[in-house]
């Protein structure tokens, strides 16, 4: 299991500052958000920083762009970092795609599914010479002059991972992507039963097996060194459960335990902005079920019994700024 780190920073500069620190604890890759800064920015610099980590966009969003500027983009950084880049992408929800970016939202996993495609069908220009012909219901690249065209790429092109929490989406990632990134809103029990299912269905389409596809799994850990420190960890991963909770997107988890009516008491207060009182709903139970607890070794423990058989990678990080050193006791755990 490859062990990544990731947190969600608020400048371009403690990005790929954490990144770099990721890097000199050992760390396989590091993810950067799009959440208050530009993740493909933030990764140019973290490259020019750093030698040997992967650098991910996790997530970078899709719908807020176009395929032609996400290819270039991704490309760059492809080239720049020396073959280290994953380009991590994820839908977003409708409200913020149509309200905050202001582009179109429909279909989101036959929109996703296109998206990738004619990424992919860009990079083949990129490596070819010859312009794309990508005509699909969403997106059409049709041109492409050698002025604007890079040339092929001396590292291949980068890796592509899907954010999917629903069947469809996951089956998505497994026809078109090289990975999907678990949503830390999941459950040992959807994982299995939902959505590694969904992503087999999309490699049978695509004909592919499953050996060679990424899984990086959910990332809920609650963990410290003393029962203050787990107790802290415990109240934050609650508010990130309610948080999560509250959007109708995910309620599918909770409704395979049987908790789909949490998703409405969660929503409702959301729309009230009382936010404090969420998490005094996310009981022991669906605590236990979202998140690992315990102090270092046993949540090493747990996340191996847990997912070890079918992830490849985990993530260890918080709903705050990254943070690799607070993780040094589970990572060593782990490792």
């Amino acid at each position: 299991m490859k062990l990544d780190s990731g947190g969600y920073a608020a400048t371009v500069s403690e990005a790929a500052d954490a990144v770099a620190a990721a890097e000199a604890a050992g760390y396989d890759g590091a993810w950067v958000a799009e959440t208050k800064l530009d993740p493909f920015v933030a990764l140019a610099v973290a490259a020019e920083r750093t030698s040997r980590i992967d650098l991910v966009t996790g997530i970078a969003v899709a719908f807020a762009r176009n395929p032609m500027t996400v290819a270039v983009a991704a490309n760059d950084l492809h080239l720049l970092s020396g073959g280290r880049f994953v380009l991590g992408l994820g839908s977003q929800v409708k409200p913020h795609i149509t309200k905050r970016f202001g582009m179109p939202w429909s279909h989101p996993a036959a929109r996703m599914r296109e998206f990738v495609l004619a990424v992919r069908a860009i990079w083949e220009a990129f490596e070819t010479g010859e312009k794309p012909a990508f005509a699909g219901e969403f997106y059409k690249h049709t041109l492409m002059t050698p002025f604007f065209n890079p040339g092929p790429n001396p590292h291949g092109n980068p890796r592509v991972w899907l954010a999917a929490v629903g069947p469809l989406m996951a089956e998505v990632a497994g026809e078109v992507a090289d990975g999907l990134l678990c949503h830390s809103f999941s459950t040992e029990r959807y994982l299995r039963e939902v959505t590694i299912p969904a992503v087999e269905r999309g490699r049978a389409k695509a004909g592919k097996p499953l050996d060679g596809f990424e899984i990086s799994g959910p990332s809920f850990v609650a963990s410290g060194s003393t029962d203050a420190e787990v107790e802290a960890a415990v109240a934050e991963t609650r508010s990130q459960i309610a948080f999560y909770g509250s959007t109708p997107s995910y309620r599918p988890v909770l409704e395979l335990h049987g908790w789909g009516e949490l998703q409405d008491d969660l929503n409702a207060l959301a729309k009230r902005g009382r936010w404090a009182e969420m998490p005094a709903l996310i009981t022991d139970e669906v605590l236990h079920a979202f998140a690992v607890v315990g102090d270092p070794a046993t949540a090493a423990a747990e996340i191996d019994r847990r997912y070890g058989d079918v992830v490849q990678r985990m993530t260890l990080t918080t709903s705050g700024p990254p943070d690799p050193a607070r993780w040094a006791p589970v990572f060593a755990a782990l490792r």
